[in-house]
């Protein structure tokens, strides 16, 4: 009698672990659970580089969440952290673009272009360059399953708090909105406050 419960209680034993392990979500290479995030943090010191790690991981469904420059243990590098979803690693997915530049005239050309082909604003910040000064590094991003809204963008640089209050309060006036700000000491114009702002682009 006690060798026949131990063997159905062995029996039931081996069902429960059955049903378990053929459960959703047991067991390596199946979805993840519902609600849990995925990240991948990119970092290097070649702006360049970072482009083409941004291209491979939105690849995978991967969306860029926050940027950041400055020095880590590997020396001044550009770190990005990028996170994955269920909804993002099926549905929809992203492109990247990277603007960097010490010359922050130069950036508000390369800013409408990006826009004007579709890509949105999504993060800046500053970079240390290998040939003094930092450059300004400026992360946009488009969708590539659903059409892109138009933007026009405007790009503030001084090296005077009381200048950006003017200018912004101008700015603000012609309807665009601020997205972003950063202070970078780049080779040609010393410590420079820099602001990118957008609006809607007329119909």
């Amino acid at each position: 009698m006690v060798h026949e419960m131990a063997r159905r209680s062995t029996g039931w034993l081996l069902l429960f672990f059955v049903a378990v392990l053929a459960a959703p979500g047991a067991g390596p290479g199946v979805a993840r659970a519902e609600g849990q995030v995925e990240y991948r943090v990119l970092a290097t010191n070649k702006t360049s580089t970072m482009e083409e790690e941004l291209h491979a991981a939105a690849a995978e469904g991967f969306r860029f969440a926050e940027v950041m420059g400055g020095d880590t243990v590997g020396g001044s590098e550009v770190v990005v952290v990028m996170t994955r979803t269920p909804d993002q690693a099926s549905e929809e997915r992203f492109e990247y673009s990277l603007l960097a530049t010490s010359k922050t005239s130069t950036m508000q050309k390369e800013l409408q272009d990006a826009a004007d082909a579709g890509f949105m604003y999504r993060g800046q910040t500053v970079f240390k360059t290998t040939f003094g000064g930092e450059e300004v590094v400026v992360i946009l991003e488009r969708s590539t399953t659903r059409p892109a809204s138009s933007w026009e963008c405007l790009l503030l640089g001084t090296k005077k708090t009381s200048t950006m209050q003017r200018e912004l309060t101008a700015a603000g006036e012609q309807g665009f909105e601020l997205v972003g700000l950063t202070v970078a000491s780049t080779t040609f114009s010393g410590n420079e406050l820099v602001a990118i702002l957008r609006r809607a682009a007329a119909e």
